[in-house]
């Protein structure tokens, strides 16, 4: 059986509680000295391929959502939203690239989901919501944390 290797969420001190425990790890490295030596270099050697990697297969609706955003903000002014939400509405409107960590962000925004039909003229609830991708893109990252997380 190989050795564990750290999930996408999970914390390093969890990962190292996981793997010292992990009964191939302690059949195979029975000195706690080198099990914690060899569980060091796997979360080491295997975090950034889990938590580094980045994902942009998100729906073209919630690119289209935060550049509809984007555009009401440059054209009418507005105090709506902080810089991340602003960032995140760029990121979405340019087709990056976004971390397991954003796509996260982007699952909680769910929480304003009361906000969203408020008139962009009338508040920051429908142009905030937009800015975060929409109902779409919000969707789309909670099934995609499930995802990446089940792997």
């Amino acid at each position: 059986m190989p050795l564990p290797k750290p999930k996408a969420s999970e914390s390093r001190k969890d990962f190292m509680q996981r793997c010292m425990s992990n009964s191939t790890s302690v059949s195979e490295f029975p000195n706690t000295d080198q099990r914690l030596a060899v569980c060091s270099k796997q979360y080491r050697d295997n975090y950034e391929k889990v938590n580094l990697k980045s994902y942009n297969d998100y729906p073209a609706s919630a690119s289209n959502n935060a550049k509809k955003a984007i555009k009401y903000k440059e054209e009418n002014g507005s105090s709506c939203g902080t810089q991340v939400g602003w960032t995140r509405a760029r990121q979405l409107a340019d087709k990056k690239n976004i971390s397991r960590e954003t796509i996260a962000r982007m699952a909680s925004f769910k929480r304003h989901q009361q906000h969203k039909d408020v008139p962009y003229s009338e508040g920051c609830g429908g142009l905030m919501w937009d800015a975060w991708g929409g109902a779409t893109g919000i969707e789309w990252a909670i099934k995609k944390l499930k995802q990446i997380d089940k792997k």
